[in-house]
């Protein structure tokens, strides 16, 4: 490893003196595809997946079940082995369920360099402790906050695997950090911005699928462009007053981990949590439409725990309160939306500090 991860690459006819050796956890679509990013940019990657089968398809180029059809860099090579994955990484990326992943890398037993980059790119709060990913993976890594990196934004992964323009926010606490991921992420199709503003990034990630499947669920009811607008600007309404409430900046959530996240995933059909939303205003059960999907997309479980951190500080957030009512409290989406329009009249106001 080299003694200081934050080296700078000097550039010899276009290519890297040296590649950043690089492991991903989870092999399901976002960490794949930004493992592909990580390739392309440079990067010597190896990705770690518990099934063998898909460690062999994605050591040969291919990933079927989550990014069909996409052809994956050659350079990329997949294991069963966490060890061998994690063998002299500089940057450790983890792209787990988050609400499986404390009990997935306590069962890793991983022995990582005091060096090590720690990279979520979950999106989510943890049920049982009401806490942010950064926060989660600092406690099962043994790892300080400033070798914590998040990364978050606009980011649909099988359009960055087709490699679609897009840009994304690299966030840490400290900015040298943010910087050394940037760098090693940074492609033609791939830019990254770095911010410091690690809370505001990370609750935008996570209160947004939670935005997406009210969404989903208005427009699965037949609802149009208004409410779908009406939804989006009053969940980022929301949004803003938690993270306000918590120390973030009022900056990140106009950006792209924030307005930027939230029109993506809110609008693209290719959205679980807008997918999933929308079975459940048509009138499928939570149950049928996660059969149906073949997944539980995070802002089901993440509901619940933002729902609790944001009662925790006193926070209002109708929409995300509306969510887990439907999901688990066998509110209509009729009656949420009534519930919602019902509110007290107020001024629309900007949410400041």
């Amino acid at each position: 490893m080299s003694g200081d991860i934050t080296m700078e690459f000097e550039a010899v006819s276009g290519a890297l003196v040296r590649s950043t050796r690089v492991a991903v956890l989870g092999g399901g679509s976002w960490g794949t595809a930004f493992a592909a990013v990580l390739a392309d940019a440079g990067c010597s990657v190896r990705i770690w997946t518990r099934d063998r089968a898909t460690a062999q398809e994605l050591s040969a180029g291919r990933n079927a079940r989550y990014l069909a059809g996409i052809d994956l860099p050659s350079s990329i090579e997949a294991s069963t082995d966490e060890t061998w994955v994690a063998e002299g990484a500089e940057i450790v990326v983890v792209a787990l369920p988050s609400q499986m992943v404390r009990n997935a890398l306590a069962e890793m037993h991983l022995d990582l360099d005091p060096r090590t980059l720690v990279v979520s790119l979950m999106k989510g709060i943890e049920l049982t402790s009401d806490q942010r990913m950064s926060v989660v993976l600092g406690e099962a890594l043994g790892v300080a906050a400033d070798r914590i990196v998040v990364v978050s934004g606009p980011n649909l992964a099988r359009e960055i695997a087709e490699r679609q323009p897009t840009a994304t926010v690299v966030a840490s606490t400290d900015l040298r950090a943010a910087r050394t991921v940037a760098r090693a992420c940074t492609t033609d199709y791939f830019r990254p911005y770095t911010n410091s503003d690690v809370i505001g990034v990370e609750l935008c990630g996570s209160v947004k699928n939670v935005v997406a499947l009210a969404v989903g669920m208005a427009q699965g009811r037949g609802h149009g462009y208004n409410t779908t607008a009406t939804i989006i600007t009053r969940g980022l309404v929301e949004i803003t007053r938690l993270g306000l409430a918590l120390g973030a900046d009022t900056a990140t959530f106009s950006g792209l981990a924030g307005m930027g996240d939230l029109v993506a995933t809110c609008t693209s059909p290719s959205s679980r949590n807008h997918g999933l939303g929308r079975l459940i205003g048509e009138g499928l059960s939570l149950e049928d439409a996660v059969v149906k999907t073949g997944t539980t997309a995070e802002g089901v479980k993440s509901s619940r725990s933002v729902l609790d951190l944001a009662l925790s500080v006193g926070v209002d957030m109708p929409i995300t309160s509306g969510v887990v009512d439907v999901l688990y409290k066998g509110l209509s989406v009729d009656e949420m939306a009534r519930s919602l329009v019902a509110r007290p009249l107020i001024a629309e106001r900007t949410v400041t500090r």
